[in-house]
């Protein structure tokens, strides 16, 4: 019959002196209580304390041949694995100097010899129990931060999840577009990487700035759940009256979008985003577009970004009033519009990455 293994969850002291007698010592003093690991040099008890099985304290004398105690107590709080063991220095070395270097190098106690057993158990026993409530408190300040990234993780998912249900429901309206909210989302991210050294964007395009555009990018057409399906899907040229009533998704999307932050009761990032590219991605750098004909720096950089990624969409993709056009021609299109419907820096990044909008395009096709 076999017997079931007791493991021994005692602390570990490593006791380091290279003198035999201290060793035995030390060893005899500490058995009783604590498990104990011995090293006759410092290169041995270096090499203890970076093994898989550290000890939890050590207890280190000063004045050994080749490498010193204050040599072992530099190194030990040097090497990320071993700076967190605290270290006590067990000498014969007694000057006040001594003892300031000792604690100025990391150690947490200094003990001189000849010893009084009863001050090194109670000293012993102190700083292990700070080690333990250290340990404790890093463990769980670890596991919370587990925690807290596994949650921002799920509430990140969440918010795409959201938002690409959103923007598919608006898709399912306005036929033929199949991937183009992917498409777009390329292209705003594509735009900004490419910009964000750029002295006029750089402060705005932070890493979590793009973050959010890319985020936020598929809401742009949200408003189109409003339009009427005779509008919306009409084949031919619309009237003046019906592109009045399409120039309205703009707002739409933009209201809907704050009518869902309002039910939430906070300021969120990625919607604040979102709102602006919905109700200003058709506005043009000259002022002649809409829902409130901003121009220039006024318009939103969000919005100036969506401009030229939801034009080059809609130019090389079939509509049900119109044919695709070629990705060259599309290009002339916008660069003709340099400064007039488009911010002139922002065409600028496009023609110089225009390649990249075409790749994208390619991953992305409507089937």
């Amino acid at each position: 019959m076999s017997h079931p293994v007791i493991q021994d969850f005692r602390f570990t002291v490593l006791v380091v002196d290279d003198t035999p007698d201290n060793l035995v010592l030390m060893n005899d003093l500490l058995k009783d209580t604590y498990r104990v690991k011995v090293a006759n040099n410092g290169e041995k008890a270096l090499a203890i304390a970076g093994s898989g099985n550290p000890p939890d304290l050590i207890l280190l004398d000063i004045m050994m041949p080749g490498i010193d105690g204050y040599e072992v107590c530099r190194q030990l709080k040097a090497d990320p694995v071993t700076r967190d063991i605290p270290v006590i220095f067990l000498t014969a070395k007694s000057e006040m100097e001594d003892e300031r270097i000792g604690f100025e190098i990391g150690a947490v106690d200094y003990i001189t010899k000849p010893i009084s057993p009863a001050i090194v158990l109670a000293r012993v026993k102190t700083q292990l129990s700070l080690k333990a409530a250290h340990d404790f408190l890093r463990d769980k300040n670890a596991y919370l931060e587990d925690q807290v990234a596994q949650r921002t993780k799920e509430v990140s998912a969440v918010q795409d999840v959201t938002i690409m249900v959103m923007a598919s429901l608006a898709e399912t309206r306005d036929t033929d577009t199949g991937n183009h909210i992917l498409r777009t989302q390329g292209y705003v991210k594509a735009l900004a990487e490419h910009l964000k050294n750029h002295p006029r964007f750089e402060a705005y395009l932070t890493e979590a700035n793009i973050k959010m555009l890319f985020k936020s990018a598929p809401l742009h057409d949200i408003g189109k759940v409003g339009i009427p399906d005779h509008i919306l899907q009409k084949p031919g040229p619309l009237t003046p009256e019906e592109f009045e009533i399409m120039k309205k998704h703009t707002v739409l999307g933009s209201d809907a979008i704050s009518h869902a932050e309002g039910a939430l009761g906070v300021d969120v990032d990625f919607l604040n985003t979102a709102k602006e590219i919905a109700r200003s991605h058709q506005e043009k750098w000259d002022g002649s577009g809409y829902p409130d004909g901003l121009a220039g720096e006024d318009i939103p950089i969000s919005a100036r970004f969506m401009a030229v990624a939801d034009v080059y969409d809609a130019l090389i993709s079939r509509r049900v009033y119109k044919e695709p056009i070629p990705h060259e021609k599309a290009v002339l299109i916008i660069q003709e519009a340099r400064g007039k419907h488009f911010d002139p820096d922002i065409v600028d990044a496009f023609i110089e990455i225009s390649e990249e909008f075409r790749m994208i395009a390619n991953n992305f096709t409507d089937d």
